[in-house]
C-alpha cells in the first residue's frame, strides 16, 4: 500500500502511464519581447499551477506496482531548460516547430524523480514550451489552469474571460425530447457504438498515402502550422447554421482528399472511408472551466482528463469532382449524428471499466489497437478570445500537440484571440511535406469562404 496522504490515479491518468500510450502535452507560448528567465520563475512559484497538487506530487508506484500522487517540495530549477542559442536559421516557426518534432518523440524527457512538468524557454525566438504529462490532466483542464495565470491585455488587473465552447449545438442538433427523438438517439448510439468496438478488434481503415500503425510512434516526425481565421470560419458555419467543428472538420476533410488526390498512384476508390478519432469533452459545462470550480471534487467539472472518443468518417473524393461546400454538409451531417448517440460517453465508460476489471496494460493495449485502426487524431480546444499576457509579457499565439502516436498525422488546434493555429505533425517517412498538406487545409477555408460570400 502506499503511504498515509498518497492519492491513487484516476483510470485515465494509468491509461497514459503505459507505454504504448504514453503522452506528454505540449503548450506552445509565443511571446512579444524577450524572455526574463528569473520573471518566469517568480511568476511559476506564485502561480496556481504550484497549489495544485497534481504540480507538486511525484508519480510513485506501491509494492503491487498500482500508481500513486505523493507530494513533494517542487525544485523550481529542475523543472527548467534553458536554451539561449538560435535553433536554426529557417526562421521562428520552422525552428520551434522542429524542436517540438524533436520532442514528440521524447517521451522519457519527464523524468519520475521530479513532478511531471518541465517548462523550455526559447530564447532567441522568445517562446516559452510547457511540457506536461496527460496523466495530469487534459486540454481543457490545462488550459483553464494556464488562464487563471494571465490577464488581459487592456486591462492588466482582469483575467481572460472564459470562453464557450466552439461547439455548442444547434438548434437543429439538438431536438427537444420526444419519444421518436429518444428512439433516433438509441438508433445512432447502437450503430456507432457498435463500430468502436468492431474497430477496437477487427475493422481498420483501408492502406493509404497517410496510413500509419504500430511502432509509427518511434518514428522521425516533422511539424507544419495552418493558420485559419476565426472571422472566416465563423463567415462559413453562419451559411449553413453549422458549428466552428463543423468548419474545420470540413477543412480537414477537403485537405486530405486534395493531399491524397496529389500523391501519384494512391490506389484509392473514390468515396473509400478514413477515419478520425476525435477528444469530446464530457464535462457537464462544455468549453473552458473555472479553475475554482475545476478544483472541487463535487462540482461537476473535474480536473483531470475527462474526456471520451469519436470516430470520425471522412471519404476521399477525386479533387476535381467536389464541391468544397459539399465537404461541409457532410460534416456537419455526421458530427449533428455524433452528437445525438452516447459515443463519447460510452468510450470513457468502457475505458473506465476495462481499467477497473482487466488492468491498466490490457486497457493501454486496446487504446493503441484502435490507433492502429484508424487514420489520423484530431483535436480542438478553445482559447481565450481577446490577446492576453503572462507575468506582462503580451503572448502573440498559443498552439498545443503532443507525443507520437501510431498515427501518421495528429492534428491539434487551438484558438486565440481571432485566429487559429493546427499542429499538423507527421510521421516524416509516410508524409514528406506537411507543409504541402497544410497550404490544402487553408486553401480549403479560403475556397469555401469564397463560395459563401459570392451566394451572400
Amino acid at each position: 500500500m502506499g503511504e498515509s496522504g498518497d492519492e491513487a490515479l484516476t483510470p485515465a491518468g494509468r491509461l497514459f502511464l503505459q507505454e504504448e500510450t504514453k503522452q506528454v502535452i505540449h503548450c506552445v507560448i509565443g511571446l512579444k519581447n524577450p524572455i526574463d528567465v528569473e520573471l518566469v520563475k517568480s511568476e511559476v512559484r506564485k502561480s496556481t499551477m504550484l497549489q495544485h497538487p497534481r504540480f507538486s506530487s511525484l508519480m510513485v508506484r506501491d509494492e503491487r506496482g498500482v500508481e500513486h500522487w505523493r507530494a513533494t517540495e517542487v525544485e523550481i530549477d529542475r523543472h527548467f531548460r534553458v536554451i539561449e542559442e538560435a535553433l536554426g536559421e529557417e526562421g521562428d516557426e520552422r525552428a520551434i516547430n522542429g524542436y517540438l518534432a524533436e520532442l514528440s518523440i521524447d517521451c522519457d524527457g519527464l523524468s519520475m524523480d521530479k513532478p511531471l512538468w518541465e517548462i523550455h524557454l526559447l530564447m532567441a525566438h522568445n517562446c516559452l514550451i510547457f511540457r506536461i504529462h496527460h496523466a495530469l490532466g487534459d486540454g481543457i483542464s490545462l488550459m483553464s489552469m494556464f488562464l487563471a495565470s494571465c490577464r488581459k491585455l487592456n486591462d492588466p488587473q482582469a483575467l481572460p474571460a472564459i470562453a464557450s465552447s466552439p461547439s455548442t449545438r444547434s438548434n437543429t442538433s439538438n431536438p427537444p425530447f420526444n419519444f421518436y427523438n429518444l428512439l433516433v438517439s438509441l438508433w445512432f448510439s447502437f450503430l456507432f457504438v457498435l463500430d468502436f468496438i468492431l474497430r477496437c478488434f477487427w475493422v481498420r481503415d483501408p492502406k493509404s498515402s497517410i496510413t500509419g500503425g504500430a511502432g509509427v510512434e518511434l518514428w522521425p516526425r516533422k511539424i507544419a502550422t495552418a493558420t485559419f481565421s476565426l472571422q472566416d470560419m465563423k463567415t462559413v458555419k453562419t451559411a449553413v447554421n453549422a458549428t466552428i467543428n463543423d468548419v474545420l472538420f470540413a477543412v480537414i476533410s477537403c485537405g486530405i482528399s486534395r493531399y491524397l488526390d496529389s500523391r501519384a498512384h494512391n490506389g484509392l476508390r473514390d468515396g473509400v472511408q478514413l477515419t478520425g478519432l476525435a477528444m469530446v469533452n464530457l464535462r457537464k459545462q462544455p468549453g473552458l472551466q473555472e479553475l475554482s470550480n475545476l478544483m472541487k471534487s463535487n462540482s461537476g467539472a473535474r480536473w483531470g482528463n475527462k474526456f471520451g472518443m469519436i470516430l470520425l468518417p471522412i471519404y476521399y473524393h477525386k479533387s476535381n469532382s467536389t464541391d468544397p461546400l459539399e465537404y461541409l454538409k457532410r460534416a456537419k451531417a455526421t458530427i449533428d449524428r455524433k452528437k445525438r448517440s452516447l459515443e463519447a460517453s460510452f468510450s470513457y465508460k468502457i475505458g473506465d471499466f476495462v481499467m477497473s476489471t482487466l488492468g491498466p496494460k490490457f486497457a493501454g493495449l486496446l487504446n493503441y489497437r484502435i490507433l492502429c485502426h484508424t487514420t489520423f487524431t484530431i483535436s480542438n480546444v478553445v482559447g481565450p478570445q481577446e490577446e492576453i499576457m503572462i507575468g506582462g509579457n503580451p503572448i502573440t499565439f498559443l498552439r498545443a500537440n503532443s507525443s507520437a502516436l501510431p498515427h501518421a498525422l495528429i492534428l491539434n488546434m487551438v484558438s486565440y484571440a481571432g485566429r487559429a493555429d493546427m499542429q499538423v505533425q507527421v510521421a516524416k517517412d509516410i508524409i514528406p511535406d506537411p507543409e504541402f498538406l497544410v497550404k490544402f487545409f487553408e486553401d480549403a477555408l479560403h475556397e469555401m469562404k469564397e463560395q459563401v460570400t459570392a451566394k451572400i
